[in-house]
């Protein structure tokens, strides 16, 4: 096997602004992992937040490649590389997606089949940020709309954008912005406006407080921050309704795997999500979304341009191409 990368730049289509940060761009290095005749894809994004960016992603791939290439094939990768690279998510993400993708170039297969998976259509979530006018993504007629906050008046913003939408589904998502107590005076307040969920209403790493508003809130709660990883979920039970999965702050689809397991045997509601991607970047996690209650898959969508295709979502309903791997094609 060989690997190699490129690194480009992921420019939005208008500035992204959450409770802790805006975004305008951000860097992707995408790998390729060849194998007779075959090549495998997957991206790995910078991230301020995880302190990642294209240095000590390729400094990460460089240390790695020599262990990779003497592999007999992706199969044994798939098993080894968990251990090679146990402490960076969003790296062995990508290297974790370019291998499924091998191995389902190799078998015939779209990597939801190598999993014994049936694929079906699925609605995402479109982000709208705060301060963001929702008139251009409201008029699109989107099924299912997730709304930043922690930026103001959240209530008033909830109550515009039900207004202008009455029949969308609605996700809040404060980043964990609040305290237990407005979140509970909030989620009081706009429950009647038939609210999904709220993702990670305070601050990570307050379990404690996250329980206490899931105990009162009639909206289901989903931790995100607080569940990135196996031992996150087994601990949550009682403290959330259910977990936000993203693959590259869990490892990949194979930790993914794990934990959407673990969090049906708790009985918690699972939903996909992402961070800011091309539609290679995103494409693993598609293929897990029809597991998912929600799927938040829409990282691709906020792109001024795109480098890759295959997996839909700009009508607000995931499609793949039906493809071997991961099914995504550049552009």
């Amino acid at each position: 096997m060989r690997l190699t990368w490129t690194v480009t730049s992921l420019v939005l289509r208008e500035p992204l602004r959450i409770s802790r940060s805006v975004m305008t761009r951000r860097d992707a290095v995408q790998i390729t992992v060849a194998h007779e005749g075959l090549r495998g894809h997957g991206e790995a994004v910078t991230s301020v937040h995880h302190r990642l960016d294209v240095g000590r992603i390729t400094t990460l791939l460089r240390r790695l490649r020599p262990a990779l290439e003497e592999l007999p094939g992706p199969e044994e990768a798939l098993a080894a590389v968990p251990d090679l690279l146990p402490a960076v998510p969003g790296v062995l993400t990508a290297v974790d997606a370019a291998l499924h993708d091998l191995v389902g170039k190799r078998r015939g297969l779209p990597v939801h089949a190598l999993f014994g998976r049936r694929w079906s259509d699925t609605a995402t979530a479109f982000t709208l940020g705060i301060g963001q006018d929702p008139a251009p993504v409201l008029d699109r007629g989107l099924q299912l709309i997730k709304i930043k906050l922690g930026g103001g008046d959240d209530v008033a913003r909830v109550r515009v954008i039900r207004r202008a939408a009455p029949g969308a589904r609605l996700i809040l998502d404060p980043n964990g912005a609040w305290t237990a107590e407005q979140a509970v005076r909030i989620l009081d307040e706009v429950a009647p406006l038939g609210i999904e969920a709220v993702e990670q209403p305070v601050a990570p790493g307050t379990l404690d407080d996250l329980a206490w508003v899931t105990a009162r809130s009639a909206i289901p709660v989903v931790a995100d921050e607080d569940a990135r990883t196996l031992q996150d979920v087994e601990n949550l039970p009682g403290a959330a309704h259910g977990v936000n999965v993203k693959l590259a702050e869990c490892g990949g689809l194979t930790a993914a795997r794990r934990i959407i397991e673990c969090a049906r045997r708790h009985g918690l509601h699972v939903m996909l999500g992402c961070q800011v991607a091309s539609s290679l970047g995103i494409a693993p996690a598609v293929h897990l979304a029809p597991a998912a209650r929600w799927a938040d898959l829409d990282g691709h969508l906020l792109l001024a341009e795109d480098p890759w295709t295959g997996i839909g979502g700009h009508d607000g309903v995931l499609r793949l191409s039906g493809e071997p791997g991961l099914g995504v094609r550049a552009a």
